[in-house]
């Protein structure tokens, strides 16, 4: 992806995140999980190899995105809560192709470099759940139908399982060094209903369609598992 400067909502200077960046994301994460945990991976075949797709993931542990991050075959670029961009992670994370937004507003500049990660035939990472819960896609955000939509992109679920379940002796806010973290990848599927509709009325057939498609990977995942 081309690398450019924009203004954000605030008029400050971002940069459209890139492909390489985003790859280099990836290697680090390689190490950093499979070195720190040991990742059972299952079905990350089932990501298209080449073309724009979504990564819908549950979200329960602050580790699920590093976690999906370091095991997908593809690099990926992941909407991520501006209040994560903190210090040094917060250069950190643009440099290697991470997305930040502004959950609090409708964060234009968020949502057109995201659209542009699609355009480009990049991997977008989101958690529709909005925030860290449950993990179980109980309650979406129609955020996720409207990226699917508009980019024209297939959606993967993807479950993360395990990284909530007990805290670590060392550091509580992480799961137990060397546990078993499971991420399965589901079946892609399209969020519309071919007609191509963009209307309120269209995305939010499109959420439900969605909800129920990722209730049903999860429930699957769980048995694959046994989690």
């Amino acid at each position: 992806m081309r690398r450019h400067p924009r203004r954000g909502e605030a008029g400050r200077q971002v940069t459209a995140p890139t492909k390489r960046g985003a790859e280099i994301g990836r290697r680090i994460g390689v190490g950093l999980m499979y070195g720190l945990w040991k990742p059972r991976v299952l079905g990350a075949w089932k990501v298209p190899a080449t073309g724009p797709v979504i990564l819908a993931v549950n979200h329960s542990h602050n580790i699920d995105g590093p976690m999906v991050i370091g095991v997908a075959p593809r690099a990926s670029h992941f909407l991520v809560k501006t209040e994560a961009f903190v210090g040094p992670l917060g250069p950190f994370m643009r440099a290697v192709g991470q997305l930040e937004v502004d959950r609090s507003t409708a964060d234009r500049t968020a949502v057109t470099r995201a659209l542009d990660v699609l355009k480009e035939g990049g991997v977008l990472g989101i958690f529709p759940e909005g925030s860290r819960g449950e993990g179980d896609f109980a309650a979406l955000r129609a955020g996720l139908a409207y990226f699917a939509v508009r980019g024209g992109a297939p959606i993967v679920p993807v479950a993360v399982l395990g990284s909530a379940e007990k805290s670590g002796r060392l550091i509580k806010a992480l799961p137990p060094l060397r546990s078993r973290v499971d991420v399965v990848f589901g079946d892609p599927f399209d969020a519309g209903d071919g007609s191509g509709r963009r209307t309120r009325k269209a995305l939010d057939e499109a959420t439900e369609r969605i909800q129920k498609q990722l209730a049903a990977h999860l429930d699957n995942a769980r048995r694959l598992t046994g989690r």
